[in-house]
């Protein structure tokens, strides 16, 4: 009798601990770490890919390109050197179409001087000692014969450097470092005076 009672008793104690066992709920599990990736070094797999793009420089630091310029400085390709300075004065739509000295046809839009003495073709640079604007003409014609001015520009000439107003304006004449030096003109040679005498009374 106490043999079957004792078997009973494991018995419902088996079944209780069964009972309890399907009725406890399942513990949240912590989610664990993806799986290593084969080849990939595991450093390299928790990097942002946010983190791996280049560096934006700011817009203060970024490159500048270089500009290709022309050599202002050059004139004709040459060296310029200082020639003259003095007054420019300008001729225009009076003169527009008659011949030159050199014998072209003077054009009021091209880009031409008279110079007493520089020889027909030479390039000179004016530049302006009023505003310092320059341009380059070619001289083609003779003058100007009015005292203190050293060179007569075309009408273009004269409007890309500012003085179609003024008409007239101090300047500096500049020109290639190869033009061979030639003498100033000479200076205009009033006539003589003639002084008569009495005739000596004895």
């Amino acid at each position: 009798m106490s043999l079957r009672n004792a078997v009973l008793r494991v018995a419902a104690t088996a079944s209780l601990l069964a009972l309890l066992s399907a009725c406890t709920p399942l513990l949240a599990v912590p989610p664990t770490a993806s799986a290593p990736v084969p080849g990939v070094p595991a450093t390299a797999a928790k990097v942002p890919p946010e983190a791996n793009a280049a560096p934006i420089a700011p817009p203060d630091t970024l490159p500048v390109l270089a500009v290709a310029t022309d050599d202002t400085a050059l004139l004709a390709g040459e060296a310029a050197r200082e020639f003259e300075q003095g007054k420019a004065s300008w001729y225009g739509p009076r003169f527009n179409g008659r011949r030159t000295a050199s014998g072209e046809r003077y054009n009021m839009h091209a880009l031409t001087a008279a110079h007493k003495t520089l020889p027909f073709g030479t390039v000179v640079r004016v530049r302006s000692l009023v505003n310092g604007k320059e341009v380059d003409v070619r001289i083609t014609d003779r003058g100007p014969f009015s005292r203190g001015r050293v060179i007569d520009l075309s009408r273009a000439a004269a409007e890309s450097i500012g003085m179609l107003g003024l008409g007239v304006k101090d300047v500096l004449l500049l020109v290639p470092e190869s033009t061979p030096a030639v003498a100033a003109p000479p200076a205009p040679v009033g006539r003589a005076r003639v002084i008569k005498r009495a005739p000596n009374l004895r």
